[in-house]
């Protein structure tokens, strides 16, 4: 039996989804989904108390901690140890969203056995498709793969077919952090595109970016989605409240025709697994309503232009 332990919460869903749950004997304080791993050991811990923490707040104790060549996750060594894993899963996509290159070497110094290393750095869809292909291919579990990469593209194109056929494609503006504010990044939109929408601040395929607001009225979405990466919705519909004190916020067509929504970013944009493809299918109800239900849990978004 393959012993895995992940360094970020989307490889953990990945590994569950391909059946590897019970392989699963390690991973960090934010892996919550599914609920099967809340009872894993646990590894890796934040240096800071982000939960007492605002946006802002946030943001200069990270670039102070990263401008001093100083880590943000702390990885218990010891307990690694005793796990002696067979495979490690870990990221060099973001200092800032998990443990990345840097963490993974010290830790690994304390190993008398090197594991199998797995690097999961997409930056797209597609990227995310050959991290379930690699997991699979390492874990021996090819066709469990295949299988949920076939049924994910086949998601997609649905999306995508019957949003071009609407012909409008709304202007969108997903907000990736509110304070400062920053554009959405990597996959986030190419989601907005297969849902038939068109995110002009956002970066294809590159790093989430700062903003300026004043960007963000020029550009007046008619849809604004706020999904502060690292949060659950209760905590992106309480950040969401300070938006209403930026300059020209009434005047924003999304604000006016109230189509501000706050939602899960955890669970469906912010980390690149299996749940994009949800993502992509709540955008595409976002964006155009009458044309998109969601059947997913009412706790994937709230309305907060209201």
């Amino acid at each position: 039996m393959l012993r895995i332990v992940s360094f970020l919460p989307s490889a953990t869903e990945m590994v569950c989804a391909l059946g590897l749950c019970d392989e699963l004997v390690g991973v960090t304080h934010e892996c919550d989904y599914p609920s099967d791993v809340l009872g894993k050991t646990r590894i890796i811990s934040s240096i800071l108390p982000l939960e007492q923490m605002t946006e802002g707040e946030i943001d200069k104790a990270v670039a102070e901690r990263l401008r001093n060549g100083q880590s943000l996750y702390a990885v218990d060594e010891r307990l690694l140890q005793n796990l002696a894993p067979d495979i490690i899963i870990t990221q060099d996509l973001c200092q800032v969203c998990a443990p990345s290159g840097n963490e993974l070497s010290q830790a690994l110094k304390v190993l008398p056995k090197q594991p199998k290393i797995l690097w999961m750095t997409p930056q797209s869809i597609s990227g995310i498709e050959a991290n379930i292909r690699d997991l699979g291919e390492a874990t021996g579990r090819m066709e469990e793969a295949e299988a949920l990469i076939v049924a994910g593209q086949r998601k997609l194109t649905e999306i995508a077919t019957r949003a071009q056929d609407l012909g409008h494609r709304p202007r969108v503006f997903c907000m990736e952090w509110l304070d400062p504010v920053y554009c959405g990044g990597h996959w986030v939109p190419e989601m907005v595109r297969i849902a038939g929408g068109f995110d002009a601040l956002g970066r294809e395929g590159g790093d989430s970016a700062r903003v300026s607001w004043d960007d963000v009225r020029k550009w007046d979405p008619e849809v604004l989605v706020v999904m502060p990466c690292g949060f659950h919705l209760q905590k992106v519909v309480e950040e969401s409240g300070k938006l209403r004190e930026y300059p020209g916020w009434d005047d924003l067509s999304a604000v006016r025709n109230k189509r501000v929504f706050a939602v899960d970013a955890n669970a469906y944009f912010a980390r690149p697994g299996p749940r994009v493809i949800d993502g992509t299918e709540l955008l595409a109800h976002l964006i155009h309503p009458d044309e998109f239900a969601w059947s997913g849990p009412s706790s994937a978004y709230r309305n907060a232009g209201a």
